[in-house]
Parts: C-alpha cells; structure tokens; sequence
C-alpha cells in the first residue's frame, strides 16, 4: 500500500515542478520575447510562413480567428478522410487491411481532428500504419496546436491584447512546444523499450511450441504526442496497457507527468500575461486540490477493493479486474484520474472496471472539463468560470462586474453561458435517446446503474473531447458512430467560436482604474467563490446521470445487492 502512495506523490511533485518551467516558457513564446530554441526554430519558421503566405504579426478579430480555424480544421478533415478510406491502396500497409466502413471512418476522422481520439476500432486491425501516422498522427499535432492556440488567444483577449493571428500560434505551438519536447521524448520511449518500426508483424514460436503474431509498428512517436497533445488515442486496441506503447515502470511516469504538463503549466502561462502570478497560483491550488481528492477517492475504492469479492477471498484484496499488474491499483488510479481531467483519453487500465468511486471521478473530470481540462480549452473553460464569479458576486454586492480591468457584461455573460450549455446539451440528449429505444440503439453490455454509467460515458467522453470509454458498449455502429460524432462537433467547435467571441470583446473594451470598491480576483476568499461557483453550475448540472450511475452502483455493492 505505501509503496501505491509513494508512487503516486512523486509523480504530483514532478507535476508542480515542471509546472512554472513549461508555464514561463509558453509565455515567452507567445509574447514574442527570446527562446533558447531561436537559432533554430527561426529559420524553420521563415521559411513555413514564406511557403503559406502568412504574415506573422498579423492581428485578427475574434471572427477572423474562428474563421481561420474552422477553414483549415474542415481542409484537414477531408485530406485526412480520403486517406483511411483509400488505405487499402496506399502505401505502408503490411498486413493488407482495406478500408473501414464509410461511419467509422467519418467518427474517426472527426475524433482525431478535434483532439478527441474516441476510438470505435482496434488500431493494429483496422488502419495501416500509413493511417495511423499520415492522417491520426498528424491531427495528433494539428489538433493539439489548435486547442493551444485558441488557448493563447483567449488569454491575450482577457489581458487586453489583441487576439493574433491564428497560423502564427498554430505553427509555433508545433514547432517551438510540441515537436521539440515530442522529440525528447520520443527518444525516451525508445530507450524504455517502446517499437518505432515499419516492419510488418512478427510471427514468433510460443514455449508451449505454437504460432503467435506479434502486431508492432512506428509506436514510439505516436505515443509522445499521444500524451503531450492530450490526444489519447492508442496504435493498439488496449491503449497504453499494451506493453509496446508502456512497457514499464519509467514510461508509465513519463507519460502520466507529460499528459498534465501543458494544461497546468497554462494556468501560469496566463499568470505571466496578466502579470498576476498570484491569482494563477491560487487557481493552480484550487484545481490541484479538487484533482487530489478525485485521486484520493479513487485509488481508496482501488484499493479496498470489491466488497462482493473480499468475503470470497477471506481478506481485502485490491480490485486487480481491467489492470495491469506491471501498475497495479495505484498507477491505474491515478492514471485513470488523470485522462480525464486533462482530457487525453489514453487508458492503462480497463475503466469499465473500476469501483463506483473512480466511475464517479472520471465522469465527474469530462462533466467539469477544467480540472485540468483539454488541451488549451481547459484554461480557457476554468476562466469562463472566473467570469461567472465574478458576475454573480458583483451582482450580490451591487457592483459592476470587473475582470482585469475591464467589465463584464451582458454579451461577455452570454457568450460564457454557450460555453458552458453546450456541453450538458450533447451529453444528455443523446444519453436520453438511446435509454428511450433500448434494444434497438443501446448496445450496453452492462445491466443495471453500471450500464447507465456506461452510456453517459460514452457521450461525456465524446464531448468533453476525452476519447476514453467504459470499454464493452458495442459502438461500432452507425448510430454509435454519428450520434457521438454530433456530440464531438458540438462539443469542440460550438466553445471554440464562443470563447474566441469572448476574448475579442474583452480586448475592446477600455480598462476601468482600480479603486477601493474594485473586486480583487486574487484572494483567497474570491478563489473559494469559483470553487462554489464551479461546483454549482458545473457538478449539479449532471447531479441525475452521477446519481443513477457511479453512487448508485456503490450503495448497491454496498448493499450487497
């Protein structure tokens, strides 16, 4: 047990380490200010803007920025979309796979271009290596520059700049933060054992003297920005508890460290904007307790285990179901835990079998999207909720609403508001149509509270643009397939164009002087408001769905039921 919490600790200390390195870093990229990476990325980047024409200093409005992004996000859809559905002809394809169904390819295509990853597939059986590394590799860091960049122009909205130009930061978020930390860490992975090869499968001879083929492929690449971009979708069909993609010890750490980086080093990133590292740090502390304590009920429920097994076994046993015993309950936990909050969606672990509490706390991550939240949108969403605060205790005090220096109203409001509506809507419709035609639509392989959990996952996960499931809903149909990708749509672009919206009229307006009746957003008392203001509008909205799944289910294995 101790050692399950040893492990866990250190991995939250190299996560608060990291945070301000990375953080500090980001913002000077983004400033403009010195790299050590310029002698090399400047020529690069020269000659990047030179072939697309784009002026780099260029600022756009908060539409132009929507525009630029939903113009190249639909161009790199249909690329990537002829791709898996023409593999069967195309190169790289060793083991001759034809094409997926027109469905599937359509949830998959959309999946990895918002950054979702939701997989309705086995990847070594369904696409090539040229899909997984010429279509799903590069949205891997297209779709993460993207979430970054709308990210670093929502924070340069709130602090009164304007919004820039959406090319310039999606270029630099790949080539100054993703592609040189992929490198390293790619590298890493290599030495830990993980495959980067274009050979086919290898066909080996068991001890027992039978024939096994053994699936490989150009992982190790694949999987650092898996990780890094928030990604989360796996070359093989069990994720990150293949022993190819984590084979042990040391890569689980470096991989579990580099899904959080980029969204907690963002909370200080937006410190260094505003130039109130304070208030970034009270919001980093408030988002790292409620993800302790997400972590802590989990791996508790981990490791007590099933109370309908242990008297079985004649003594508590952890609950081992759905993991790998190179992790055991511990590194499963705060795994689980982790891809939910950061939205990365990769898995070392079967969900599906984890105990009520760690049900909860991953529903509990896609329902709030912000504790760390997805790749850039994250920050983005834990600002909005800044907002509301700040709305709603200006309207207890009888004071106009400010945020850094500058007012909230009524369009601000509404535009915070889209943002948050958007992501019950496409959950919970969805979920409600499936329980009103069950035996036609459900494919829920779980009875009872369990299958309920199973559903409002499948779409939580869509999204929230997470991409894990409660693994066992058979999905790969056509109204899994459309009805998740609806949710996918909405959930990433319907935010996107509101926060952009958002930051544009933010920069516009002039500041306001602070004065003695100004409420400061940097104190301990007002950070504890979000958190209220977090819970009241985010947790009790999807209060129904956690009820009848995750606590449910737990009083009924209390129960003995």
């Amino acid at each position: 047990m101790l050692q399950g919490w040893i492990q866990i600790t250190l991995t939250l200390l190299i996560v608060i380490g990291t945070t301000p390195l990375l953080g500090r870093y980001m913002a000077r990229v983004f400033m403009g200010e010195q790299t050590i990476l310029d002698p090399i990325i400047n020529p690069l980047e020269r000659i990047i803007f030179a072939i697309s024409g784009v002026r780099p200093q260029e600022n756009l409005t908060g539409r132009q920025y929507a525009k630029e992004l939903l113009c190249s996000n639909l161009i790199m859809g249909i690329f990537a979309y002829f791709i898996l559905m023409f593999q069967g002809w195309l190169p790289l394809n060793p083991t001759g796979l034809d094409a997926p169904s027109w469905d599937l390819g359509l949830h998959t295509t959309i999946s990895f271009l918002t950054n979702t990853n939701q997989q309705h597939y086995s990847g070594e059986t369904t696409y090539t290596y040229g899909s997984q590394v010429f279509a799903l590799g590069f949205f891997m860091f297209t779709s993460a520059a993207t979430g970054l960049a709308v990210a670093i122009a929502f924070i340069r909205g709130l602090t009164g700049r304007p919004l820039g130009n959406f090319y310039t930061d999606l270029t630099q978020s790949i080539t100054r933060i993703l592609l040189p930390i992929s490198i390293v860490g790619g590298l890493l992975l290599l030495l830990a054992g993980v495959p980067e090869t274009l050979a086919g499968p290898a066909t080996v001879t068991t001890l027992e003297g039978a024939t096994q083929v053994i699936a490989r492929g150009p992982v190790a690449h694949f999987e650092i920005i898996k990780e890094l971009g928030e990604n989360g979708g796996g070359f093989f069909g069990i994720n990150s508890a293949h022993p190819f993609e984590n084979p042990n010890g040391f890569s689980n750490l470096l991989e579990t460290c580099i899904m959080v980086a980029i969204p907690a080093s963002l909370i200080y990133t937006y410190g260094v904007f505003s130039n109130n590292r304070k208030q970034a740090w009270l919001v980093f502390w408030m988002v790292f307790i409620i993800f302790v304590f997400l972590v802590g009920i989990t791996a508790v429920g981990e490791f007590q285990g099933n109370p309908l097994v242990n008297p079985l076994l004649g003594e508590q046993q952890p609950n081992l179901e759905g993991k790998e015993v190179r992790f055991g309950w511990a590194q499963t936990a705060l795994w689980a835990v982790m891809t939910t909050a950061t939205m990365c969606g990769a898995v070392n672990g079967m969900h599906d079998s984890l105990m009520p509490p760690g049900g909860f706390a991953t529903l509990f991550n896609m329902f709030l999207q912000i504790i760390w939240g997805g790749q850039g949108t994250g920050t983005a969403f834990l600002y909005i909720y800044l907002i509301l605060a700040v709305f709603l205790t200006g309207l207890m005090v009888g004071r106009t609403p400010e945020f850094l220096g500058r007012k909230i109203e009524k369009k601000e409001i509404v535009l915070a508001s889209v943002v948050l509506l958007v992501h019950p809507f496409a959950i919970l419709i969805p979920w409600a149509i499936v329980f009103a035609f069950p035996d036609t639509l459900s494919g829920i392989s779980n009875p009872g509270f369990h299958g309920v959990s199973q559903v409002v996952y499948e779409y939580a996960s869509a999204a929230a643009n997470n991409g894990s499931g409660f693994e066992g809903l058979g999905d790969d149909t056509l109204w899994w397939n459309l009805s998740a990708t609806a949710s996918i749509l909405a959930g990433r672009y319907i935010p996107i164009i509101a926060l952009l919206l958002l930051a544009d009229s933010m920069s516009r307006k002039q500041p306001v002087p602070m004065t003695t009746g100004t409420l400061r957003t940097d104190t301990r008392l007002f950070t504890g408001v979000t958190s209220g203001v977090i819970l009241i509008l985010g947790a009790l909205t999807f209060l129904p769905a956690l009820v009848l799944g995750p606590i449910a289910e737990a009083f009924q294995l209390a129960t003995g039921g």
